[in-house]
């Protein structure tokens, strides 16, 4: 997602390149989940009658477990529905864009979020600026 648009299980990439280096971006699209501070991943639930989920948690307690499948729906389940919870050992992002981009694409990707990240930073800066009367 960048700017409220785009996908919605991962985070939002608006500022994600604000204090990093080209290459460190281009390491992280290639290798996804290598030194990534990004808790979330996919997991499966397995519920007491059988049924089988899979999403990211979104929350939860002693009770309850908020489960945002693939498709963006919501899930809310009783921990006593649940039989299972595995978490998938794969990050979310898929790991093979460091052999499916060309070196030019993995630059043109870290260049724009680059890009993002300085416009939203500017943005930023613009919106707490004091406004004369």
């Amino acid at each position: 997602m960048v700017r409220g648009k785009g996908g919605f299980l991962s985070s939002d990439l608006s500022a994600y390149a604000a204090n990093l280096a080209a290459s460190e971006i281009r390491s992280a699209i290639s290798n996804p989940g290598g030194d990534s501070s990004e808790p979330r991943t996919l997991v499966t639930v397995t519920l007491r009658d059988g049924r089988v989920m899979e999403g990211i948690v979104r929350n939860e307690d002693n009770f309850s477990l908020q489960l945002q499948s693939v498709d963006g729906t919501f899930h809310f389940l009783q921990k006593s529905d649940i039989a299972k919870v595995e978490p998938h050992t794969k990050p979310l992002m898929p790991a093979d864009y460091g052999s499916t981009l060309t070196p030019a694409q993995l630059d043109d990707l870290a260049g724009y979020l680059m890009s993002v990240a300085q416009q939203t930073k500017s943005q930023s800066h613009a919106d707490s600026e004091p406004v004369d009367d």
